[in-house]
């Protein structure tokens, strides 16, 4: 079921659940912008399908390919992580969703985990030209698809996507490298 609406709130508790289905599956990418994320679990979205595309068809500067969104689909699912976070990186999701340009929209949703049925704030492309993604995009969601033991049927659909072949240079992996080596050194 899909709602728009303050989705996966908790009231008084200052949280909320987030459902993360595409890059923000790995947690080193998830903390870049949204420091308090907390695995919470994995879980399943029912009757819903992966896709990838392009706000209005324009090039996501980003990740140069697609991005993923969901798309209801009966008696498909889309596995992801659901992260706890604090109201306080509401606006920085929200930022990254591209919600204030209409990229993304929150919707409510509620997802399967281990421990039963949990109502999640999620994100949903708006008016999205389907494309390929790039590999960049596709192998950060497949480290975090293995990083977090999604089931390893999904882990092979995502590894066995077709992407657009960009080469060049992304930002964004340069901050993730340093983010994986920091938890290397750490560790």
């Amino acid at each position: 079921m899909e709602r728009t609406s303050t989705a996966g709130l908790q009231p008084g508790l200052g949280t909320f659940y987030y459902f993360a289905y595409g890059s923000n599956l790995l947690r080193e990418r998830i903390l870049l912008d949204n420091p308090s994320a907390c695995f919470h679990s994995v879980a399943v979205l029912k009757d819903f399908k992966l896709a990838f595309g392009n706000h209005k068809g324009k090039l996501n500067s980003r990740w140069h390919g697609g991005a993923a969104t969901v798309v209801e689909s009966e008696g498909d699912k889309v596995w992801g992580v659901v992260w706890k976070m604090n109201i306080s990186n509401l606006d920085s999701l929200d930022v990254q969703e591209g919600v204030a340009g209409g990229v993304y929209q929150p919707i409510e949703i509620n997802v399967q985990t281990p421990n039963g049925e949990l109502v999640c704030r999620c994100y949903k492309m708006n008016k999205c030209i389907y494309g390929l993604t790039s590999p960049q995009y596709k192998q950060v969601m497949c480290m975090g698809a293995k990083q977090n033991d999604l089931p390893l049927e999904y882990q092979k659909m995502l590894e066995e996507l077709k992407t657009n072949n960009y080469s060049g240079h992304i930002a964004i992996m340069d901050k993730l490298k340093e983010a994986m080596q920091k938890v290397q050194d750490d560790g």
